[in-house]
């Protein structure tokens, strides 16, 4: 943890979501949202209160969801098309790479409950597939807020981009990170934060794994192993500076609560295949999730400090010199 932060200390990024779509629709009426009878799991019932008229329930029906999306942006509105990311991701692929990506609407696709956050719900409704599905489709932004503060940072930016946007959201409690290793804040997709240097490795983490990195790199500190560790919020455009500065660490683990195959771990592994092998090792998931708590499931895949901690070990065993 960073900045005084502790376990009790943590959020739900879900409300900084929806407190700051609410501010920004106030202020430009062209900010409408859409959901699947999803308002109460999408955080929206404040902003359904604000702007009876601008919230559009399609009800259970998520391929008219993105439609509808589509063409309100097609009229000139700015929507934030918001469902639980299993569905929207998986149910209306093809109305996002056709409706949305390949028409180039100006389209906001907000996933909810990602990753394992409905751990007993089973395989069906986690989404570890989504950053496989959505890497493939350009050029949408993928984004993966890891605190409050991203993800209020990531809403605001998303509002004045034209462009399609996802952003994925979970709904399982997080750390506020506070500010990056040069002691400020910024958001830029495609531009990953620094959120502790270090020479002999580095951790790429992103979303609800950027707490548990940090966490890695303090135990492995106690052990004389000094650990980068970077927030990789963006997906897509994936910061390809910050990931071959990491090559020259000598060793990289990635850490994300998705498929580790096509993934944040695919994406890293690509580009150092290409420019800059090193010993790598991907934290997260290789296959469909047993029906369990979401604590069971991450400690299955090693998604704790610990686990992190413990692959970060062996890539530094296979580093060169």
């Amino acid at each position: 943890m960073m900045d005084g932060a502790s376990p009790s200390s943590t959020f739900d990024c879900r409300k900084a979501w929806a407190a700051t779509l609410e501010e920004l629709a106030a202020s430009d009426p062209r900010i409408v949202a859409v959901v699947n009878d999803s308002v109460g799991s999408s955080n929206l019932a404040g902003f359904q209160k604000a702007f009876p008229e601008r919230l559009v329930n399609v009800g259970i029906a998520e391929q008219v969801m993105v439609g509808v999306g589509a063409g309100l942006a097609n009229g000139g509105k700015v929507p934030f098309v918001s469902a639980a990311s299993c569905f929207l991701t998986g149910r209306a692929l093809e109305q996002v790479k056709a409706d949305v990506v390949y028409s180039g609407y100006n389209v906001k696709l907000v996933g909810q409950s990602s990753g394992v956050a409905y751990g007993e719900l089973g395989a069906t409704h986690h989404s570890i597939e989504d950053f496989a599905w959505l890497r493939a489709l350009q050029p949408l932004t993928v984004i993966v807020p890891a605190d409050p503060w991203e993800t209020e940072a990531a809403v605001r930016w998303a509002a004045s981009h034209d462009g399609p946007v996802y952003l994925r959201l979970s709904r399982m409690q997080v750390p506020d990170l506070g500010p990056d290793a040069n002691g400020a804040r910024s958001f830029e997709p495609g531009k990953a934060r620094v959120m502790r240097e270090g020479a002999d490795a580095t951790i790429i983490a992103c979303g609800t794994t950027v707490h548990l990195a940090l966490e890695a790199a303090d135990s492995l500190a106690g052990e004389g192993h000094d650990v980068r560790v970077l927030s990789m919020h963006s997906l897509s455009p994936l910061d390809e500076t910050a990931v071959l500065a990491a090559a020259a660490t000598g060793a990289i683990v990635t850490a994300e609560e998705a498929l580790v195959s096509g993934g944040l771990g695919g994406a890293v592994a690509e580009l150092c295949a290409a420019h800059a092998p090193v010993p790598l090792e991907r934290v997260g998931f290789t296959g469909f999730q047993k029906t369990g708590d979401v604590a069971t499931l991450f400690a299955d895949a090693g998604l704790s400090g610990q686990g992190i901690a413990a692959a970060t070990r062996r890539a530094l065993s296979r580093k060169a010199g």
